[in-house]
């Protein structure tokens, strides 16, 4: 089964995802330039959002990072070893961050890497069972991360997170097994056409004129730039693909009644989770905005429009041609309404002209515009809801 969410969200003024020079992002598209926010800032500002993390509850997530020997350090001083001894295995860790194993001179990986919490405690485990007999720092220092991250441990298969399993990850090291990201993220798209803006700022010191000779003036002027947009939003999840990377590798040939039973059981336990990431995963969509600029913006908007399709083909459809030609306010219509009068009318397009099924089609759009072919749902919980009842019935993958 594949899953696809579709958002227009219209921001007021804002700098959300900034570019080397601190203009907005942006593209050409349709001949036209447009605001643009990337893929990678979107699944971030999902990933680490209070709605995502609220939503998945108890259930462990990964954390993306370079300090991979801190947290190894953590666990060895837990488990006893002396601080001296700690403080030294922890050096081994920095290389675990690429195939040759080199040790960085700071206690940092080489790359940054995603780790599940499984990930860590094995490093740490087999940095602790290779410590066993060492008496001394010269001890350690004996030891070789490339030896450490080859071991059987850490190159058999260990359990990933959800937001791994999610979005992927790829890591030039054996230690850690690459991931094929199961949802595919597009860059955020305005409907309209993108015009810069910028804000001219001053900052004066309060304390200005107490003193004599105070000079008169701003202590500092500058700008920044802005823009304002209706984004279009697009989301692919494979759920099969989600439920593969959570349960992992299924029986060998030959396999006991036991591993073939403990599989099943894994399974089971896969499939629940992943109907508890897919909806979190759109309410995440939903709520959270990056954090651009925000302080100085507060470009806080919720989705105007929300199209969810539940697709036995996994044929994936973007609908972002719905916008070649850009939308705009005119007449009575405003931006919004533009949009989602082109939106409308292209999804029923293309639907019909290429016989696309889904089942469901869940539409939820706060003026409440008609979709022809879509059941539409009066609140976001409605659609949520109708969204959970297509992933108990959807496509079981059977060991």
């Amino acid at each position: 089964m594949l899953l696809e969410f579709h958002l227009l969200q219209n921001h007021a003024p804002s700098n959300l995802n900034r570019d080397d020079t601190g203009s907005p992002k942006d593209c050409i598209f349709g001949g036209v330039r447009r605001a643009r926010i990337s893929s990678q800032c979107l699944k971030r500002s999902v990933r680490l959002s209070p709605s995502f993390r609220d939503e998945m509850g108890e259930a462990d997530l990964a954390v993306r990072t370079r300090r991979l020997p801190d947290e190894v350090r953590w666990i060895l001083l837990e488990r006893g070893v002396s601080e001296e001894l700690a403080d030294a295995a922890a050096a081994k860790a920095s290389g675990f961050g690429t195939k040759e194993g080199k040790e960085q001179k700071t206690l940092r990986t080489a790359q940054t890497m995603f780790l599940a919490p499984a990930d860590i405690e094995a490093v740490a485990e087999v940095i602790y069972e290779a410590l066993q007999g060492a008496t001394s720092v010269k001890d350690v220092e004996k030891l070789k991360a490339k030896d450490l991250q080859a071991s059987a441990e850490l190159r058999g298969w260990r359990p990933i997170t959800a937001d791994i399993a999610l979005f992927g990850r790829m890591i030039t090291s054996d230690a850690f097994r690459d991931v094929e990201a199961s949802v595919q993220v597009a860059h955020a798209l305005s409907t309209n056409r993108m015009d810069h803006e910028f804000d001219y700022f001053t900052a004066v010191d309060d304390l200005q004129g107490l003193g004599e000779d105070d000079e008169q003036g701003a202590d500092m002027i500058g700008d920044t730039e802005f823009s304002s947009a209706c984004f279009y939003k697009y989301f692919s999840l494979d759920f099969d693909a989600l439920v593969a990377n959570l349960v992992g590798p299924g029986p060998a040939e030959g396999a006991t009644t036991e591993e073939t039973e403990a599989y099943r059981v894994h399974l089971e336990e896969a499939h629940a989770l992943a109907r508890v990431v897919v909806p979190a995963l759109l309410r995440a969509a939903v709520f959270t905005t990056p954090s651009g600029k925000q302080n100085s913006f507060a470009a806080h908007q919720l989705p105007d429009a929300i199209l969810v399709e539940c697709r036995p083909a996994k044929t994936p459809v973007s609908y972002a041609n719905a916008f070649v030609k850009p939308a705009r306010a005119h007449g009575d219509a405003d931006l919004v309404e533009d949009s989602l009068t082109k939106f409308t009318a292209h999804v029923e397009a293309i639907t019909g002209k290429y016989s696309l099924k889904a089942d469901p089609r869940l539409w939820f759009c706060t003026t409440d515009a008609p979709l022809e072919g879509a059941r539409s749902c009066e609140t976001l919980d409605e659609l949520l809801a109708g969204l959970e009842v297509a992933l108990a019935g959807g496509e079981q993958i059977h060991a």
